[in-house]
């Protein structure tokens, strides 16, 4: 290898007959990769050789293919145009979509709002304030908005510690909190999430949801905490087993979660009805029976549930625990809102969620419903499938459904009182199912295992604390898995006569210094009067690593061993095989002798990279036990 290799200038395959060979190294053995010098084929007939070849492959001959190729590219550019544009927007299929999500929302901002421990009126009101608001902005154009599943155990946790006022307070602040976050550009950092914390954050939404709601789905109040509900379901079953009434009620709440489930079936004209409005008809129906004393929405004045904040709920922001509140319902939110506007891009082939804009938008909705005490909003993934499956194309149909339930809440709100809160606790367990997702778990556990532990800890850290706890040990183990992959370090070790060799590769950092530790030692107590530490292939070496290796070299030195080191890092102006350098600077700043390599066996071997650096740290001469071999 010559000089112009040790310094990266020439491939180090590459002839070059006039470089001399570097002094003291062997001719190198031909490389794996050397080019193949045979002389190249005839090519007496190039057209018949083109036209075999395409003819092998089914290819039409050179000319005629470029004309069709040129019609394809045309016709894929026009049908990508067409695609992308989409058909045009009617009014009529605009007012039929919004429609059928004001159906779709209705039950689920009133099943929310019982579920977060507040009036239904409060989750009426941020229903319309997402689609008058959120859904007039700029940001994505199908996504619907409203009060989310996702949040209504963290909300409900919130108004028993700090109260139903304070949460206006706490909801204002996340809303302007997006906005700012959004201002800045900020939106797309919520895409740099592990998607296992992800899941896991949802499973451990939904898990808690799931069992939170059979109690209210058996006219039962439930014990408190995610692990709370779960140990009092036994004494559930037979206190409902027990009593006729709460029998019908669970028995409106099953009937509710199998028609979720299974609605999907039905034929065609009857499934675009939403399931959940089914359900509630139904509900209404056996609850007018007579006999049946199941509980029902109680249901207020919409005007009158307004709670603006006032001085004393702002002064609660001198309390840790608001300010707390508010960042974990502005991440959460957030993530939610985005994640939920890259699923919904995949449903469509219209224009694409514009992130920073929509996170302004989920902002202003908060500080609208913060103003207004309402609960947090998000986009919900529920009413935005069943936008784009009704056809919308633009953002007039997620408008108007947010008029479709202010018009409905002022003008029939005696319709709401006839609602059995089982059917809505049913559509909730059905939501919280569907957060779960039971079935991502074994598929995380097919495609990455260490993903799979990361989603795992992070639902059972939720279920077992909070929400906010949870997610963020989830993103520290993300953080971890990805630090201890990235660490990927190969340490390899032999002896020969009079050397005790340490080769080492890859990613060389603190968390894989017990193993350089280990090595090291052994290098150390093999007893060869000489040492050499290969390092160029180590393609990070850290401060932790670099001092580690450093001190073992001064400590070996200083016992009378013969230590070499091989550090990596980029060849300096001059070469190693130039024999007038004396010197070179150490990378610590060290100025210490430097020599060219020799190898202390026969034959062939290979040489440094184009990239290394022999450091030949001992100068002092072999012992005369070894000098004769």
């Amino acid at each position: 290898m010559s000089g112009l290799h040790a310094r990266g200038r020439v491939p180090a395959h590459a002839r070059m007959p006039d470089a001399p060979p570097v002094p003291d190294f062997p001719a190198p053995t031909a490389p794996a990769y050397a080019p193949d010098i045979s002389p190249p084929a005839p090519t007496s007939a190039p057209t018949s050789a083109a036209t075999s070849a395409a003819t092998s492959t089914g290819a039409t001959p050179p000319t005629k293919t470029a004309r069709t190729a040129r019609t394809a590219r045309t016709n894929k550019t026009a049908g990508t145009s067409k695609s992308t544009k989409g058909p045009k927007a009617d009014l009529a299929t605009e007012i039929t979509a919004s429609l059928v999500v004001f159906l779709v929302a209705l039950p689920l901002c009133i099943g929310v709002a019982v579920a977060s421990g507040v009036p239904a009126e409060l989750g009426i009101i941020s229903g319309v304030i997402g689609g008058l608001v959120v859904g007039a902005a700029r940001g994505s154009t199908l996504q619907v908005s409203g009060p989310a599943a996702g949040l209504a155990a963290l909300v409900a946790e919130t108004v028993v510690e700090y109260g139903v006022a304070m949460l206006g307070v706490i909801v204002l602040g996340s809303g302007i909190l997006q906005i700012v976050l959004g201002l800045v550009r900020l939106g797309r950092i919520f895409q740099a999430i592990s998607l296992a914390v992800v899941q896991g954050m949802l499973a451990g939404i939904g898990l808690p949801l799931m069992f939170s709601q059979l109690y209210p789905m058996s006219d039962s109040k439930a014990p408190g905490t995610p692990i709370e509900n779960m140990a009092g379901l036994p004494g559930l079953i037979a206190d409902t087993s027990a009593n006729p009434q709460a029998l019908i009620a669970a028995g409106l709440g099953i009937a509710t979660i199998a028609l979720s489930f299974l609605w999907k079936k039905m034929p065609g004209p009857v499934k675009k009805v939403p399931a959940a409005l089914v359900a509630v008809g139904i509900g209404i129906a056996v609850a007018s029976l007579p006999g049946v004393d199941v509980k029902t929405l109680q249901v207020g004045n919409l005007l009158a549930s307004v709670d603006v904040p006032g001085p004393a709920e702002f002064a609660g922001l001198a309390d840790v625990g608001i300010i707390t509140a508010i960042l974990t319902f502005t991440v959460i939110a957030s993530a939610e809102s985005l994640f939920t506007a890259a699923a919904v891009d995949r449903m469509h082939s219209g224009p694409r969620t514009r992130y920073n804009p929509e996170l302004i938008a989920q902002g202003a909705g908060n500080t609208v419903a913060g103003l207004l005490g309402a609960l947090p909003i998000t986009a919900v993934v529920a009413r935005s499938s069943a936008n784009v499956q009704a056809g919308a194309k633009t953002r007039l149909s997620r408008t108007l459904h947010g008029l479709w339930l202010l018009a409905f809440a002022l003008l029939l709100p005696q319709v709401l009182a006839l609602i059995p809160i089982a059917v809505l606790a049913g559509v909730l367990v059905h939501s919280g199912w569907k957060l779960f997702a039971p079935e991502e778990f074994p598929k995380m556990w097919r495609q990455d295992r260490g993903e799979f532990a990361v989603m795992t800890l992070t639902t059972l850290v939720i279920v077992a604390t909070a929400l906010l706890e949870g997610v963020l040990f989830g993103l520290a183990a993300g953080i971890v898995l990805a630090a201890l992959r990235m660490s990927q370090t190969v340490i390899k070790q032999h002896l020969e006569e009079d050397t005790a060799k340490v080769v080492m590769a890859g990613n060389a950092t603190f968390l894989r210094l017990p193993q350089l530790i280990e090595a090291l030692e052994a290098a150390a107590e093999a007893g060869k009067p000489r040492i050499r530490l290969d390092l160029t292939g180590v393609t990070h070496l850290d401060h932790a690593c670099r001092n580690q290796v450093e001190e073992f070299v001064a400590q070996q030195r200083g016992l009378g061993l013969r230590v070499e080191l091989l550090m990596p890092g980029p060849a300096k102006p001059a070469s190693v095989a130039d024999p007038a350098v004396g010197e070179q600077a150490h990378p610590t700043g060290a100025a210490l002798p430097r020599h060219p390599y020799a190898p202390t066996t026969t034959g062939p071997t290979r040489g440094p990279g184009p990239t290394a650096e022999w450091f030949y740290l001992d100068t002092r001469p072999v012992p005369e036990e070894y000098a004769s071999r």
